[in-house]
């Protein structure tokens, strides 16, 4: 409806175009066949030569666009709009349309009314889907025969499939590809190429349609072995490795706990040892102070000191010795009866009194006897 309603001017603009001009204009170059990828731009160029009045582009014969000398262009879908470019006496106009769709494939015309052909080209639109190799074993063994499938889903139209052995195509004999209808108008394609691998390779698989600026591809490495026996030596190998490896660690980390403990030891010992060195030295120390403090407070013994009368000492109280008698009293030693100390009664002794002992002695002291008169 709206594209009636757009439609009308435009038969007013033509019919009034008509009556007011004459019709000597013709199309000098018409629109060429585009291939676009889907999501892409398609453009498509008409050139008229000098007095024309309108053009109108048409797709798959639905009018999508119309350009008038006098008003210019009138949209009538928004993915399709036009530039213009004057040279001389030619006028061109190229048609535009965004975001092209698979729909959108069909007869592009250019048409400038008056009874004259329209010139026409065709708009291919094309999908490029997916590509990748199927899940497969990288290493393989020498002299074995492998399959290597490669798949392409979801590609309008369907695609071309080679494959390459080290940058080199293969022979299409070694290969088959197989076709299968997608939904949606889609294609797939499965290729299996066939090989015996005596070296390690790099395969790739390619996928092409016309619209791909270059063909899309998928790749992949094959590590060839000798034999699994090799294989099996290599992982008995890298097992012992490993283990030895372990062994290793664990044993030096033993030892490492053990020197660190016999490090803490050790120190422990040599401290302990340290603080009972510190506490004899301040028991013999006490001992030492102590000694001088007893000998300070009882004196020092006399070992020259030897009594009169050795029997008596221990029953007899210790009397102190007179003090010199006057020199009155004095006679020659041979005159004076000596008396011990044994032959005086008991009770004298007790009853006298001990003089104190005079504090003064002579400077050349003499033998000085104890004398008792009765």
């Amino acid at each position: 409806m709206d594209s009636l309603q757009k439609f009308i001017p435009v038969t007013f603009i033509l019919f009034a175009s008509l009556t007011g001009f004459g019709f000597g204009y013709s199309i000098i170059n018409g629109p060429a066949n585009a291939t676009v990828l889907a999501g892409s731009e398609a453009r498509f160029n008409c050139t008229v030569s000098q007095g024309w009045q309108i053009i109108i582009w048409l797709l798959n014969g639905n009018a999508v666009l119309t350009t008038t000398h006098l008003g210019g262009a009138v949209v009538t879908l928004d993915r399709f709009t036009q530039q213009n470019y004057t040279s001389g006496e030619t006028f061109t106009s190229e048609l535009i349309i965004h975001n092209v769709q698979q729909s959108d494939s069909g007869k592009i015309e250019c048409s400038i009314q008056l009874g004259i052909p329209n010139s026409y080209a065709f708009l291919s639109v094309q999908v490029n889907g997916s590509l990748f190799i199927k899940d497969h074993n990288s290493t393989v063994r020498k002299n074995e025969t492998i399959e290597i499938v490669c798949e392409a889903l979801g590609w309008a139209p369907a695609p071309n499939m080679t494959w390459m052995i080290n940058n080199s195509f293969v022979d299409k004999s070694r290969y088959v590809t197989n076709h299968s209808q997608g939904s949606n108008d889609l294609h797939n394609e499965v290729s299996t190429l066939t090989l015996t691998p005596l070296a390690n390779e790099t395969l790739t698989c390619l996928a092409y349609i016309e619209a791909l600026p270059k063909p899309q591809n998928a790749t992949v490495t094959l590590i060839v072995q000798e034999s699994l026996a090799e294989n099996g030596n290599q992982e008995d190998s890298t097992r012992t490795r490993t283990i030895i490896l372990a062994v290793t660690l664990s044993v030096g980390f033993l030892l490492l706990i053990i020197i660190i403990f016999i490090i803490i030891y050790c120190c422990l010992k040599n401290k302990e040892s340290t603080y009972q060195k510190e506490l004899r030295k301040v028991s013999t120390k006490k001992t030492n102070d102590g000694s001088v403090k007893t000998r300070r407070s009882s004196g020092n013994e006399n070992s020259g000191y030897s009594p009169e009368d050795p029997v008596h000492t221990k029953q007899m109280p210790r009397i102190a010795p007179l003090p010199p008698v006057a020199s009155n009293f004095h006679r020659p030693e041979e005159d004076l009866e000596v008396s011990s100390a044994s032959e005086v009664p008991y009770k004298v002794q007790q009853n006298r009194v001990s003089p104190r002992r005079p504090t003064d002695y002579p400077v050349n002291p003499r033998k000085i006897r104890n004398v008792t008169l009765v």
